[in-house]
């Protein structure tokens, strides 16, 4: 053996001695067994996680007091919806926010938006954005993290505001009675899935030959026309024209049925401009404050706006809810709703639970390192529309509603500490009036690219 060989061998002998080292040995499994001292409290919580889950055992029972559900501001509401098994919060949170205002303006007895009408395109929409950002990255090999990233989410039934937004700017709203849900809109998962294996399919055959870019784009338009007709099938074709009128308590219309397509309602219904009149604000220690950011790709339209915010702290995030609730404006939020969830009470608190008395550790990162930790991110939309001051002016509790039925929660809503609000809200879309001078010009700044796979970024569900 030459001097270099043995060097090689040397070198390998001491790399796998010393990921021998650095696994579990035998003698290191002893000592924990023997530092394992199980004590009567010890045993009987064992006992008790053997036959129920942890939840359940760490609820802390002195924090079970009747729940205040007095709130000195709130926007008036009425009805309750339910996105049931499907990921499409953001839709029914965005709706909620327009419907609210519909019916304070016009003062109806009742409004509903149709989600599955807007879902409908929302679907079409994304598989055109995923099969043209397919055609623009072709040359880049499979690795490519973006190409990598685009075939593994291809289409899903999550999204944010923005695509609320570009969505009803395009294609207008109609009532939820002319197009109404159905079981595949309220179960998305097996028939998102058929779709996006068509799409990961078209997406390879795209991807294939050296097509002329005329030749692709036909190719992609008839891809489309199936991925249509699929939705179609699925969901029922949107309607483009209908004839409505609001209704009473009694059943009976208010006024004159009127024939609408779905741009005029939403332009006689709703009216704004929902691309401009509305900032995305994001509490995120993660990264630098008074900074706008925007995140490639995650938009629903090809042809309309990547998510962009600006990362504020959270005090300044508070003053713009506060000043749009004493107005009457609800307001798009979204947040970690499963942590210290008591779905039950429907109540948010940092005092529902003691995790640590039970399983004998501390948990002890903060909103900052539970980002980076990738243990913490926004799941979950709802509507802010109340907040409790004190007399100093400060909130000491806020409210949601949610689109989780009205048996849900606090009678379909759902209540959080201040002190939660701190740790788990993200992200608030505020009409622009409620926003100061010095946060308005922030938003106007040039944004930082993000890229489309930032863990933070995911599409609320």
């Amino acid at each position: 053996m030459n001097r270099q060989s043995f060097i090689l061998c040397a070198m390998l002998l001491g790399m796998a001695a010393s990921a021998r080292a650095q696994g579990i040995t035998a003698e290191m499994l002893e000592r924990m067994r023997a530092d394992n001292h199980l004590t009567a409290s010890d045993r009987a919580i064992r006992n008790a996680l053997s036959v129920t889950d942890v939840k359940s055992i760490a609820l802390n029972q002195d924090n079970q007091s009747e729940m205040n559900t007095y709130f000195s501001h709130s926007v008036p509401s009425k009805g309750i919806t339910d996105q049931k098994s499907s990921g499409r919060c953001w839709l029914f949170t965005g709706l909620n926010v327009l419907r609210s205002k519909v019916i304070n303006q016009q003062k109806l007895d009742g409004m509903e938006f149709s989600q599955i009408y807007l879902f409908f395109y929302d679907q079409l929409e994304k598989s055109n954005l995923f099969l043209q950002a397919i055609i623009d990255t072709r040359d880049r090999p499979m690795s490519d993290k973006t190409v990598e990233w685009l075939f593994q989410h291809p289409l899903s039934d999550g999204g944010t505001f923005t695509g609320v937004a570009d969505l009803i700017m395009k294609y207008g709203l109609v009532p939820a009675g002319v197009m109404p849900e159905n079981y595949t809109a309220n179960n998305t998962s097996k028939f998102t899935s058929f779709v996006k294996r068509k799409l990961r399919e078209d997406g390879l055959l795209l991807r294939e030959g050296k097509h002329k870019v005329a030749d692709l784009q036909a190719m992609k338009e008839k891809m489309l026309g199936e991925i249509y007709h699929m939705l179609v099938l699925g969901l029922g074709e949107p309607v483009s024209e209908f004839t409505w009128a609001p209704t009473g308590p009694d059943g009976n219309y208010t006024r004159a049925p009127k024939t609408y397509t779905p741009l005029l309602f939403y332009k006689e219904m709703v009216g704004e401009n929902l691309t401009d009149d509305y900032v995305m604000l994001m509490n995120d220690p993660s990264r630098e404050y008074w900074k706008t950011y925007e995140i490639e790709y995650d938009r629903h339209t090809y042809d309309g706006h990547n998510w962009r915010y600006l990362n504020l702290p959270m005090e300044d995030i508070k003053q713009a809810a506060i000043e749009s609730i004493k107005d009457s404006t609800m307001m798009y939020f979204s947040c970690d709703v499963s942590k210290e969830l008591d779905s039950s009470r429907g109540l948010l608190s940092m005092d529902n639970y003691d995790y640590s008395a039970v399983l004998g550790v501390t948990f002890g990162m903060d909103k900052r390192q539970r980002i980076l930790s990738f243990d913490s991110g926004s799941t979950h939309a709802m509507t802010l529309k109340a907040v409790d001051l004190d007399a100093d002016g400060r909130p000491v509790k806020w409210e949601v509603e949610n689109s989780w039925g009205a048996s849900s929660g606090f009678k379909g809503h759902l209540i959080m500490t201040d002190q939660w609000f701190d740790e788990y809200m993200f992200r608030l879309v505020v009409k622009r009036q409620y926003l100061s001078d010095r946060v308005l010009r922030a938003s106007q700044q040039k944004p930082t690219m993000l890229p489309c796979w930032d863990p933070m970024f995911a599409s609320e569900e």
